[in-house]
């Protein structure tokens, strides 16, 4: 394997990427790789999986739902959290015992 070659083609698919992060689809690989599986990478990392053969470069369309995909799972877990939040109200003695004396329903 020729290095100098190598790092070429890693430095040139490198610089062909606008930005920090790139979405790349996997491939089958022999050392147990699956294919289809989309995840956003450094250009870095990206352009030597390319080199590699591990994986290619997402579509544009492909990145999109990718991140859409994201910020849906987002939302759920964010939404899920919300309903697992307990909500506590801290109530003096002083309150409590004027509640309990009056007897007031203290929530209202």
């Amino acid at each position: 394997m020729d290095l100098r070659l190598y790092y070429r083609k890693i430095r040139e698919i490198e610089q062909s990427i606008p930005e920090q992060y790139a979405v790349v689809v996997s491939m089958d690989t022999p050392d147990g790789g699956k294919s289809g599986i989309r995840t956003e990478v450094l250009r870095l990392t990206a352009a030597r999986m390319v080199v590699e053969g591990k994986a290619s470069l997402a579509s544009e369309k492909d990145a999109a739902a990718f991140y859409e995909g994201i910020r849906e799972a987002r939302r759920i877990a964010e939404e899920e959290a919300a309903r697992e939040r307990v909500h506590v109200t801290l109530v003096s003695e002083s309150d409590l015992r004027s509640w309990k004396g009056s007897g007031k329903n203290p929530k209202g």
